[in-house]
C-alpha cells in the first residue's frame, strides 16, 4: 500500500519507535497529571527546562543532562514554596514558571546562533530521532514504570484521600515529590521528540480521552498509551503526506482524539438514555448499577448484613461531595438554627430552654439543655469506607431530649453514640435508631467516661489509671497495662484513640479484637493547670490541639508521637485542620493568629476577626476541616468561614437572627 510507504523509511521507522515510546512513558505520567490536576505544574515544568537546556547548548555539553538539571531545580523549587501557608501552590509554580523561562529566553538572547535550536527545542524534531534517543527512552519508560508500580498504593492514596495516605504511613511529602519526579521525568525525556510546547499534548490529551472510557487508574494507563500510539502513527503519516511538522501533527492528533472521545462519549449516554434500552444493555446498565453495591459489601458471608447499608435512611439523597452543615445555638434564648454551607440556607429549629454547649458525634449534635439532652439531625454524614465514601443529606428534624446533665464530649461508631457528660457519667444511645428517628437507650455508665471503638467501649474512670475495655453490653473485656492517671479529655483519631492523662497522651488501638495503649508522655513535667483536658482538631485528624493553661497551646501528633507547646499567651480558642496545617488561635482581643504546628512560629498576618472577649460573655469557637476554619462572632450574630491557606482570608460571612453562642459541624 503506498500511504504506507513513508514508514519503509529508516528515519520514519525510529520515529515511530520513539512516538510510541513517548506514548507509554506520558501515559505513565500522564494519568496522574490528569486524575491530580498537575496540568499547571506540568507545563510549567515543561518550560522550567530552557535555562538548563540553554547553558548546556553553550557549554557543549548533553542536552538531556542539562534539561534534567533544570527540571530538578524546578521540582526542588516547587517543593520548597508548595509548603509555605502564605499563598497557595500555584502561586510559587506560576512564579518558578516565569521565572525560569524568562531566565532561557535571556540566555538564549545572546546567542543569535541559538535561532534553530531553539525552535527544536519548542516544536521538537521527531524525524531526527537516533538510536541513541530510543535507548534513552527505553530507560526512562522503565525507570517509569518502577516509579508507577511501586508508588501506586502511595500515589492513590495522595490522590483521593490525602488522610488515608497519613493514616496508612505512606508518607505523602515524599510520594508527591516521587510523583513530580514521575511527571519530570516523562517531560525531559519527551520534549526531543515533540518539543516541550507540545510534549503538554501528549502528557494529558490521551489520559484525558482515556477517562471517557474507563474509571480505574491502571486502565486509564493502558488505554492512554494505546491512544498516543494511535496518534503517534496517524500523525507521522499525515505529516508525510501534507508535508507538515511531524511533532505538531503528532500533538494535534492527540488532541483531536480527545475531542473524538468527548464528543462519542456524550452521544453514547444520549443514545443509552434516550429509549428504553433492549435486554442485552438494559443487562448491562443492571450490573454497572450492582457494581458499586458489590464493592462496598464484604467478603465474609458469616458477617451480618447491615440494616441500612452505606448510611442510607428514608427520604436521604445521595451526594458526589460531603454536605456539610453547622448547628448553631443560643444560649440565652435557647433559639437553634442548622447553616448549610453548601446551599448557604438557614433552617429554624426552635428552642430549647436552659440551652448550653454543643457536641457532636459527625452527624447528630447534642444540645445540653434545662431538660436534659436535645438531640438534633442535622441531616447531613459521610459514611466512610476506607477505599471510598458515600455522602448523604436529608431534611434538619429536631429529635427530642433524653436525660442527662451537661455534656463534655460525644463519640460514635456505627452501633452506639456515647454521650460523656461534664461529671464523667456516659449514656449510651443506639445509633441506628437516632437515624430512623427515635431515641433507645443502650446504657448508662456510671463516673466513667466511654468511648466506643472497634465494636467496643473504652472506659476511663476519672479518678482511676487504668483504661477499662468492655462490650457495648458494658460486660468487662480487658484492662490495658499501660496507666493513664486521672484521665481527662478524649478524642478518635485515624490512628487510635486518645485520652488525656496527667503524664502525657495515652494512644489505644486494636487489631483483631486486641487493645494496646502506647503513652506519648509530655516533654517535660506540667503543671495541672497546665495539662491537656479537651482536645481539639478536625474530625479523624491525628494532630490534636489542646490549651495549654495560661501559657499557650500543645500540638499533640500522634503519628509523630510528639507533644509541641506553643506559647501564644493566654488564648480564647484554638483548633487545626491537622498535620502540616495551620494552627488557629484566638486571642481575648478578638485577634485571629495562624502558626507553624511544628517550628511553633506564626506563618499568616494576624488579622482582627471578632470584637474583644470580654469576662463573663460567651466565648467564640474555631472549627476546622479540610477546606475552612469556622470563628463564631458572637457580639456580631455572624459566623466568619475563614480560608486558613490564603493568610486566613474571610470567604464567606453568614450572618444570623441569633446570637450564635455555641456550634458544631456535621456532615464530614
Amino acid at each position: 500500500m503506498e500511504w504506507l510507504a513513508p514508514f519503509e523509511v529508516s528515519f520514519v521507522q525510529r520515529a515511530l519507535w520513539g512516538g510510541l515510546l513517548v506514548s507509554c512513558l506520558c501515559a505513565l505520567a500522564g494519568t496522574w497529571v490528569v486524575v491530580r490536576g498537575m496540568a499547571f505544574l506540568s507545563e510549567a515544568m515543561a518550560h522550567g527546562m530552557l535555562p538548563g537546556i540553554a547553558i548546556a547548548a553553550l557549554l557543549g555539553g548533553n542536552l538531556l543532562l542539562g534539561a534534567a538539571c533544570s527540571a530538578a531545580a524546578m521540582v526542588v523549587g516547587v517543593s520548597v514554596l508548595g509548603r509555605s501557608a502564605r499563598f497557595a501552590a500555584d502561586i510559587g509554580i506560576g512564579l518558578l514558571f516565569v521565572g525560569m523561562l524568562s531566565a532561557g529566553v535571556i540566555i538564549v538572547s545572546r546567542s543569535p546562533s541559538f535561532a534553530v535550536d531553539l525552535t527544536g527545542f519548542l516544536f521538537g524534531d521527531v524525524l531526527a530521532v537516533g538510536e541513541r534517543d530510543l535507548w534513552y527512552l527505553i530507560a526512562a519508560t522503565a525507570l517509569a514504570a518502577v516509579l508507577a508500580v511501586l508508588g501506586h498504593r502511595a500515589f492513590v492514596a495522595l490522590t483521593f484521600d490525602p488522610r488515608k495516605a497519613h493514616t496508612l504511613g505512606l508518607r505523602p511529602r515524599l510520594a508527591n515529590v516521587a510523583l513530580i519526579a514521575l511527571v519530570t521525568l516523562a517531560i525531559v525525556a519527551s520534549f526531543h521528540i515533540v518539543g516541550t510546547l507540545l510534549v503538554f499534548g501528549l502528557l494529558i490529551a490521551p489520559p484525558a480521552a482515556a477517562v471517557y472510557w474507563t474509571h480505574r487508574i491502571p486502565s486509564i494507563m493502558l488505554t492512554a498509551a494505546a491512544l498516543g500510539a494511535v496518534a503517534t502513527f496517524a500523525g507521522l503519516l499525515i505529516s508525510w503526506h501534507a508535508r507538515t511538522a511531524a511533532g505538531a501533527t503528532i500533538a494535534a492528533t492527540a488532541v483531536a482524539l480527545f475531542f473524538v472521545s468527548a464528543l462519542s462519549s456524550r452521544l453514547r449516554d444520549r443514545v443509552r438514555f434516550s429509549r428504553v434500552p433492549p435486554k442485552p444493555l438494559a443487562f448491562l446498565l443492571a450490573l454497572a448499577t450492582i457494581t458499586p453495591l458489590i464493592g462496598c459489601a464484604t467478603d465474609d458471608s458469616t458477617r451480618p448484613a447491615e440494616t441500612t447499608p452505606h448510611g442510607y435512611v428514608a427520604g436521604a439523597q445521595e451526594a458526589d461531595e460531603a454536605q456539610p452543615r453547622l448547628v448553631v445555638a443560643d444560649a440565652a434564648t435557647g433559639a437553634v438554627r442548622v447553616v448549610d454551607l453548601i446551599t448557604e440556607e438557614v433552617v429554624d429549629l426552635g428552642r430549647a430552654e436552659g440551652a448550653g454547649r454543643l457536641t457532636t458525634d459527625g452527624r447528630f449534635a447534642f444540645l445540653s439543655a434545662r431538660d436534659g439532652v436535645r438531640i438534633v439531625d442535622a441531616g447531613t454524614w459521610t459514611v466512610d469506607h476506607g477505599d471510598h465514601a458515600h455522602y448523604y443529606r436529608a431534611p434538619a428534624r429536631d429529635l427530642g431530649a433524653v436525660a442527662g446533665g451537661p455534656l463534655s464530649a460525644a463519640h460514635a461508631d456505627s452501633a452506639v453514640t456515647a454521650l460523656i457528660s461534664e461529671t464523667g457519667g456516659t449514656t449510651l444511645l443506639d445509633r441506628s435508631a437516632l437515624g430512623g428517628g427515635s431515641r433507645q437507650e443502650r446504657g448508662v455508665i456510671a463516673d466513667a467516661a466511654a468511648v466506643p471503638y472497634a465494636e467496643h467501649l473504652l472506659v476511663a474512670a476519672p479518678t482511676g489509671d487504668r483504661i477499662e475495655v468492655r462490650t457495648r453490653d458494658n460486660a468487662p473485656a480487658g484492662v490495658l497495662a499501660q496507666p493513664c492517671p486521672r484521665p481527662r479529655g478524649s478524642a478518635v483519631t485515624r490512628r487510635g484513640v486518645v485520652f488525656g492523662c496527667a503524664d502525657g497522651a495515652l494512644v489505644v488501638t486494636a487489631r483483631d479484637a486486641v487493645f494496646t495503649g502506647e503513652k506519648i508522655p509530655y516533654p517535660r513535667g506540667v503543671s495541672e493547670d497546665d495539662r491537656a483536658t479537651e482536645f481539639f482538631h478536625r474530625r479523624g485528624s491525628a494532630t490534636l490541639v489542646a490549651e495549654a493553661g495560661r501559657h499557650g497551646v500543645w500540638v499533640l501528633d500522634v503519628r509523630r508521637k510528639t507533644w509541641t507547646a506553643v506559647d501564644t499567651g493566654p488564648v480564647v480558642a484554638a483548633n487545626t485542620a491537622g498535620e502540616d496545617a495551620a494552627l488557629l488561635v484566638l486571642t481575648a482581643d478578638g485577634v485571629l493568629h495562624s502558626y507553624d504546628t511544628v517550628s511553633g512560629r506564626e506563618s499568616a498576618p494576624a488579622r482582627q476577626l471578632t470584637a474583644p472577649v470580654r469576662d463573663g460573655t460567651p466565648a467564640p469557637l474555631i472549627l476546622v476541616d479540610e477546606h475552612r476554619a469556622y470563628v463564631n462572632d458572637p457580639a456580631a450574630r455572624a459566623i466568619h468561614e475563614i480560608d486558613y491557606t490564603g493568610n486566613l482570608r474571610t470567604a464567606r460571612t453568614f450572618r444570623l437572627d441569633i446570637v450564635p453562642t455555641t456550634m458544631v459541624e456535621t456532615g464530614r
